[in-house]
């Protein structure tokens, strides 16, 4: 009888902890985790906060897959050949596929704007209302991030199901009312050292230089060029897609920035807001470096002047700001 009693209670006990160990994450937690990490990509990026936790949560499981739960990985990003990060084989689509590892939930949403950014074809959801979760819901679909031709409804659904769209209207003091950020104090990015002969080779010193974003007087943040800046090196600097810079600054794709010039990180606007209602053209001036220094569009800037968008105006011309 004892014996039995014994038995009993271990075989209990075997499918409590059983029980424990199978306990799936539910939407509730999975938000209660990491809505903080979502509010500051938003924040950060851009990306509503609704948009990134429920593409996370219908992509990762809640948190559940074995993707999420090894590698950190809630969107399924695979490594491809720039990946310096750690590094988790799966099948998917084909066998022994290699996915990133991150060092927290927070660097997957990191890497998950970044790739909404940096790539042409979402640049329009980027114009957007970070309040408009149908519109980036159907918009993702449309720019083929995903082919499921239920995917907007599907994300949408988790949205409104969850009351997500909470989080799109909240800023930075927010923040200290939500979870606890996941956020590590290690970098996901950072690379192998170079080693010669088995000893580290120091990196090379480089020049400090002016990289403090500043606001001009049109209301826009913006910083000045440093010698040798592209487009592109200026995108990887302050972490924007290179399709912002070149959109927000009219410029192409292999342009040679002047040293100095104001570049904008933010859309230029459609007239001058601050004091000064016209602008007399000096020596060396063209319309592009006139919109630059006003923050105004080009194209609006031409109009405003009757003048083409390539035309430069003559030396000693007046021109229209408002």
């Amino acid at each position: 009888m004892s014996f039995l009693r014994i038995s009993f209670f271990n075989l209990l006990l075997f499918f409590v902890f059983n029980a424990k160990s199978q306990t799936r994450q539910t939407p509730i937690m999975y938000i209660d985790k990491f809505d903080q990490d979502a509010v500051a990509e938003m924040i950060r990026s851009g990306v509503p906060a609704s948009i990134t936790l429920a593409q996370g949560m219908l992509e990762s499981d809640y948190g559940n897959s074995k993707l999420a739960k090894e590698a950190r990985n809630h969107f399924g990003i695979k490594c491809h050949s720039k990946w310096k990060g750690g590094k988790f084989y799966m099948d998917d689509d084909a066998k022994h596929e290699c996915f990133r590892v991150y060092n927290s939930v927070y660097d997957s949403y990191v890497d998950h704007s970044n790739f909404l950014k940096r790539n042409q074809r979402y640049s329009f959801l980027f114009g957007l209302k970070k309040t408009d979760y149908k519109g980036w819901a159907k918009g993702l679909k449309k720019a083929g991030y995903a082919t499921n031709p239920k995917y907007p409804a599907l994300l949408i659904g988790i949205i409104e199901n969850n009351n997500l769209s909470r989080f799109d209207r909240m800023d930075k003091g927010d923040l200290k009312k939500l979870g606890k950020s996941s956020k590590g104090t290690a970098s996901t990015f950072k690379s192998e050292p170079v080693k010669k002969g088995g000893k580290v080779v120091p990196k090379p010193k480089t020049p400090s230089k002016d990289t403090k974003i500043r606001i001009s007087k049109n209301k826009i943040k913006f910083i000045y060029s440093q010698t040798g800046d592209t487009p592109k090196i200026i995108a990887d600097r302050y972490d924007l897609g290179h399709w912002q810079i070149l959109n927000y600054n009219d410029v192409k794709r292999d342009s040679k920035i002047p040293a100095g010039t104001p570049i904008y990180l933010q859309p230029k606007r459609n007239k001058f807001k601050g004091g000064g209602e016209s602008h007399i053209v000096k020596k060396g001036e063209s319309l592009w470096s006139i919109s630059q220094a006003y923050g105004i569009k080009l194209k609006k800037l031409a109009k405003r002047n009757g003048l083409e968008k390539g035309q430069n105006p003559k030396v000693g011309t007046r021109l229209k700001l408002k």
